[in-house]
């Protein structure tokens, strides 16, 4: 019986913590430009089935997150947005990184993983993150909040890219940089083609700064500036790029 009761004490802390932790994980921002304003992309949408694309001991093995940081400069100080944190591999790495002045906004679309990485920082005692609840067309972000966004290994599971791209423009500060993980595959397989890529982001008004290769299976990092979002194009002008494979 004691064994009993203490597994159901512990389950009833846990379900409180869980609680706790979801009641402190909403949107940071009201809504920007509804969905339906935009066009619907004309290549599949890959599906979200994990939090994670590989172990961290075989990203850090690759100096993912350092090389990301060296080539957006991200140093102590900045405020960056890790869109679409799953896990959270780089939401714990630039918390360090940017530390002690600077944070870190884990945002996702996926409210679960945001809870387990809420656990996450918090037994590694982070407190300089933040967590950022977003929609499938809308990061919900604070404007000028941002000196950097990166998105990694993620861009190719985001259901409205023209909306969610428009959406976080007004989010990164002048000067900021948006830099973009993905590898050259079709997005029905979990990769994004650059030019496909390229294609999207200038249709919305980014500008492309420079591509690199990540080392080993990483793939390209793409770097681009937001537009200006005064003056910027009309959502209804927006023309969706074709897809290269030619599926939809």
């Amino acid at each position: 019986m004691w064994n009993i009761a203490t597994a159901a004490a512990t389950l009833l802390v846990a379900f409180a913590a869980t609680r706790a932790y979801a009641a402190d994980i909403g949107y940071l921002a009201p809504p920007g430009v509804a969905a339906n304003e935009f066009p619907s992309p004309q290549r599949p949408v890959a599906r979200i089935v994990s939090p994670r694309r590989a172990s961290e001991e075989h990203r850090d093995a690759l100096n993912e997150a350092g090389q990301i940081a060296r080539v957006l400069e991200l140093k102590p100080g900045m405020t960056v947005g890790d869109i679409g944190a799953g896990s959270g591999y780089h939401t714990v790495r630039l918390s360090y990184l940017v530390a002690p002045a600077g944070s870190v906004v884990a945002q996702d679309v996926t409210r679960d993983y945001l809870i387990e990485l809420a656990r996450r920082t918090k037994l590694l005692k982070l407190t300089n993150v933040q967590f950022a609840l977003g929609e499938p067309h809308d990061p919900r972000l604070p404007a000028s909040s941002l000196d950097a966004a990166i998105l990694v290994h993620m861009y190719h599971e985001i259901a409205q890219p023209y909306a969610f791209l428009y959406n976080l423009a007004p989010a990164l500060k002048q000067g900021a940089r948006v830099g973009i993980v993905d590898l050259e595959l079709p997005t029905s397989k979990h990769g994004t083609p650059i030019e496909l890529l390229r294609c999207e982001l200038t249709a919305v008004g980014y500008r492309e700064v420079a591509t690199y290769k990540l080392e080993g299976d990483g793939g390209y990092l793409a770097v681009f500036s937001p537009p200006e979002v005064a003056g910027r194009k009309s959502p209804r002008d927006i023309v969706a790029c074709r897809d290269p494979a030619g599926t939809r």
